[in-house]
């Protein structure tokens, strides 16, 4: 690019002088460099560096999806400290969808149908993959974006198959793209402390390079604003981009603030500026990502439009009714609709494109 087309800052932070350098001349940044953003104070110019990086990728357009959540079941084996969405079975608040239930959420001619859960105890792989196949065969063009990669190692647990043979009968069931939950953050000192008996780093990867190889695009996450430390977030962004170099797919990255409830964890509750230096920093560091997302139902409907001034192209969607953030006290509205969306949107100055589960431009709604 023409240097006299590049924007000049002036840094109030001198250690983001050599970080825009390197992303100016396309230079890859390293974990001294992430470190230097996640700290800084200087958030206004580390945004505007991020938003820069965005608009080479999107220029002006910011994406969202005609979309629904729907958690067939929160009985869960494992009992996360962290999680307040799970339940064991006769605890109040526990269910189980029905499939005539969890079908109706694929109604009303939704682009993409979001769906995780917990691992139940009695369910067994068949009943999983014969969801993804009756949404399949009732809506033939509705985005199946289905099962965290913590829910694809049980299923390959319980019956006895391996990951990539549990990732292929999925795809031929229907099943277009996998979330990015289940990531939270990759640290083993954070795992023993908060999900002990969750999948760490290793099966993670294992399940997304495989669903990569598979020819099945994924998503990645990362949980922040728990007990992590900032060498820590930075790790686990450096590994997602390692992945994405190794065995390309991601479609997007998510961070997601982390919603503390009665869990009793001495949360570092997210303020707005660690909102906007994590996406900024997101935005810089994972520069073979395409999308970064500023999930509202986490971060909040506002920080998630100023979000889009910080290097974020994506607002997700309408989710409907999202449940896994509310069980945990999220005080955002559990869902959006179109124009609600689109106006969030346009007051960030940005263009929205609607988009289906590939991040496809869609001209107009048509049933699924």
């Amino acid at each position: 690019m023409d240097p006299m087309t590049l924007p000049v800052f002036a840094f109030r932070d001198p250690a983001l002088a050599p970080i825009w350098a390197k992303v100016a001349q396309g230079q890859r940044l390293d974990a001294q460099d992430g470190l230097a953003m996640f700290r800084t104070a200087d958030a206004l110019n580390l945004g505007r560096m991020a938003a820069w990086a965005a608009a080479q990728r999107h220029g002006d357009k910011a994406y969202w999806v005609l979309n629904r959540q729907c958690n067939p079941t929160n009985l869960c084996v494992l009992s996360c400290r962290f999680c307040e969405f799970a339940r064991k079975k006769g605890q109040p608040g526990a269910w189980a969808m029905t499939l005539e239930q969890v079908l109706a959420h694929c109604e009303g001619g939704i682009r993409e149908i979001h769906m995780v859960g917990g691992l139940h105890p009695d369910w067994k792989f068949q009943d999983y993959l014969g969801l993804v196949a009756e949404i399949r065969r009732r809506h033939p063009r509705l985005g199946i974006k289905a099962w965290t990669a913590v829910e694809i190692e049980w299923f390959s647990r319980i019956s006895k198959a391996s990951i990539r043979e549990v990732l292929k009968e999925l795809k031929a069931a229907g099943l277009n793209s996998l979330p990015g939950g289940g990531a939270e953050v990759f640290s083993e000192r954070v795992r023993h402390e908060l999900f002990p008996q969750k999948i760490g780093w290793e099966s993670w990867r294992e399940v997304h390079r495989t669903a990569h190889e598979l020819g099945i695009p994924s998503n990645a996450t990362l949980l922040y604003g728990a007990i992590e430390t900032y060498a820590e977030r930075v790790d686990h962004l450096l590994k997602l981009r390692g992945l994405e170099d190794e065995a390309p797919g991601f479609l997007a990255f998510m961070p997601l603030t982390f919603q503390p409830g009665g869990t009793g964890i001495p949360a570092q509750r997210a303020s707005a500026l660690e909102d906007a230096r994590t996406v900024a920093a997101s935005r810089l560091l994972l520069d073979n990502f395409p999308h970064i997302k500023a999930y509202w139902a986490m971060m909040g409907v506002e920080m998630a439009s100023v979000a889009l001034s910080f290097g974020a192209s994506d607002m997700d969607g309408t989710i409907g009714q999202e449940k896994v953030a509310h069980m945990a006290q999220a005080s955002s509205p559990e869902g959006l609709a179109a124009e609600s969306i689109t106006r969030l949107i346009r007051e960030a100055g940005k263009t929205p494109v609607q988009r289906d589960i590939f991040y496809q431009p869609v001209a107009a709604l048509q049933p699924s």
